[in-house]
């Protein structure tokens, strides 16, 4: 069967129809906010994540080569049952990719640039990582070699699950149909996702299907009383793509000299975990927040003359 790269075939389709939402959002005809710097900064990213990922290549290809040489099973490609349960497997293993991604400080570093625009618009979707193959992040898929998926399989299904995810960066769409959105990842969730309200923090990790979420307690609806505040919690403040993509790395190394004692924290704690408690981490500030929904309101003095 001849193999294909889905993200180099829609990367046209990428171009256009960010130009095509700024064009319709300048009549506002749709909704979406652009701002020319944050837009130029994603672009970047975008263009050098594709070109950061060469040196690593061989290696990826090499691992997946050496994982399908000592298979379990031998698994067809032309069998569309393979591409059935090439699509569930791969979907499942994107959630736990994107879930340790957000949950540990050492793979946050090289998925943090990706949530580092304030505004949530396609050209966010191209605003990927440079760092991710140093990350090691795609050993998570080369059990599916293992298991007998030829790694050209593999990979043609990482990019299907790659152009899918670009669509939903966007406030274009205000909801899909009830049972897609019920199976689905559409925009509304995923701009839950990007979203640094502590209710929205880590929440829909998904892929393409949002069943993982439902299933796994991480999946929460946008709400209508709550719009999404896109961004970091401290948002970094800059357009500058080398700061964009390497300031958590840079922040790590700081603490590591700091405290070095402390290094296995710092690499594999939560994102803001510190030794002491006194950084932000999403679970104090879903606390903090939790806290103040519980707290009684407080009620007004009344003066008697």
């Amino acid at each position: 069967m001849k193999t294909f790269d889905p993200v180099t075939l829609a990367t046209p389709l990428f171009i256009l129809t960010v130009i095509a939402e700024i064009l319709l959002a300048r009549f506002r005809v749709v909704k979406a906010n652009y701002e020319t710097r944050d837009t130029a900064a994603s672009l970047v990213m975008g263009l050098f994540s594709t070109l950061s990922s060469l040196p690593v290549a061989g290696l990826t290809v090499a691992a997946g080569l050496w994982a399908y040489q000592h298979r379990v099973f031998t698994i067809s490609m032309s069998s569309p049952v393979a591409w059935v349960a090439i699509f569930f497997l791969e979907d499942v293993t994107y959630y736990g990719f994107h879930r340790l991604s957000h949950e540990r400080r050492l793979w946050w570093a090289s998925h943090v640039n990706h949530h580092s625009s304030q505004h949530y618009n396609l050209s966010t979707a191209l605003r990927q990582t440079w760092t991710g193959g140093v990350a090691g992040t795609w050993l998570l898929w080369i059990p599916l070699s293992l298991m007998g998926f030829p790694p050209a399989m593999v990979a043609i299904e990482k990019g299907i699950s790659l152009v899918y995810q670009y669509w939903i960066h966007t406030e274009a769409i205000r909801r899909m149909p009830r049972w897609f959105e019920a199976v689905f990842n559409t925009p509304s969730h995923h701009r839950v996702h990007h979203a640094r309200n502590p209710r929205y923090l880590d929440k829909n990790y998904a892929g393409i299907l949002i069943i993982w979420d439902r299933m796994l307690g991480t999946f929460q609806p946008e709400l209508d009383e709550e719009a999404p505040r896109y961004g970091l919690v401290h948002n970094l403040g800059t357009f500058n793509p080398l700061r964009v993509a390497f300031h958590e790395w840079i922040a790590i190394s700081q603490d590591i000299v700091r405290s070095p004692r402390h290094a296995l924290g710092w690499l594999f704690g939560p994102p803001g975990w510190s030794p002491d408690g006194s950084r932000d981490t999403s679970a104090s500030l879903k606390a903090q927040w939790a806290a103040r929904q519980e707290a009684p309101p407080e009620r007004e003095s009344v003066l008697v003359p």
